[in-house]
C-alpha cells in the first residue's frame, strides 16, 4: 500500500531558489500567505463559507517552462463523486493517497500555485485564479469537485463565463476593505517578490496517486 503524504518537512526554496537570505526567517513563506488569504476569503463571503481551510493543503509546483501559458494553479480533489472514498476510472477501482497535516488531520483537497506562471498574472487576474480554484470545491465540502449540469462539470458550459462570476466575487471582497497586508505581495511579479523578499519557500506538495484496489 502506497504511504500517506504528510504535510510537515516539504518546506523548500521555490522555483529558480530565489535569492538566498542571510536571515533564515526572511522572506517570502507563499503557501502561508496564500493559505491566510484564502482563510480570510472564505471567513468573509458567504458563497465560500462552506470551505474549511484546515483540510485544504496549500502547496506550489515549479512550472515546468518558462512561459505565460498553462496552468497557474489547479485544485485536486481527495474524493471521488459524491465524497466516497472510492472511485473507478477506465474500469478499475480506486482509492486516494491520503494526505495528512502534522497533527494527523486528512485533507480533502491540494491547492497548487505554480510559480513563477501565477505570479506573472495581474494582479486581479491572481485573484481571479485564487477565487476559480476556490469554487471548484463542491458546496458540501466532501472532498469532491462541484459538480455543474452537463457535459463541462467542472466550469459549466462556459469557461469564461465562468471567471467573470469570480471576478465579480472578487470585486465584493475588495469592497469589504480587507488590510492590504494580505495581498499585497500578489500585486508584485516574481522577480520583484524576489528582489522584494530576498527569497521565496512554501510548501511542496507531490500530486497524490491514484491507488488501485
Amino acid at each position: 500500500m502506497r504511504k500517506p503524504k504528510i504535510l510537515s518537512g516539504l518546506k523548500s526554496p521555490a522555483v529558480h531558489g530565489g535569492v538566498a537570505s542571510k536571515d533564515a526567517s526572511l522572506g517570502l513563506d507563499f503557501t502561508s500567505r496564500m493559505r491566510t488569504l484564502c482563510e480570510h476569503v472564505v471567513g468573509t463571503l458567504d458563497e465560500f463559507q462552506q470551505i474549511d481551510m484546515s483540510r485544504v493543503a496549500v502547496s506550489f509546483a515549479q512550472a515546468r517552462k518558462s512561459v505565460s501559458h498553462g496552468l497557474q494553479a489547479s485544485l485536486t480533489p481527495l474524493r471521488f463523486e459524491g465524497g466516497t472514498i472510492t472511485g473507478t476510472v477506465r474500469g478499475r477501482q480506486y482509492s486516494v493517497q491520503p494526505v495528512y497535516d502534522t497533527a494527523g488531520n486528512e485533507m480533502l483537497y491540494v491547492l497548487n500555485f505554480y510559480l513563477p506562471r501565477f505570479m506573472q498574472l495581474t494582479f486581479r487576474e491572481k485573484l481571479v485564479t485564487v477565487f476559480h480554484e476556490l469554487w471548484h470545491i463542491s458546496p458540501d465540502f466532501n472532498g469532491d469537485l462541484r459538480r455543474h449540469a452537463g457535459r463541462c462539470y467542472a466550469h459549466s458550459h462556459s469557461q469564461a463565463e465562468y471567471d467573470q462570476q469570480m471576478a465579480l466575487y472578487v470585486e465584493a471582497w475588495l469592497a469589504t476593505e480587507p488590510t492590504e497586508s494580505l495581498f499585497d505581495f500578489l500585486q508584485l511579479d516574481f522577480r520583484q517578490v524576489q528582489a522584494f523578499y530576498g527569497r521565496v519557500y512554501g510548501l511542496k506538495l507531490p500530486r497524490p496517486k491514484l491507488i488501485p484496489l
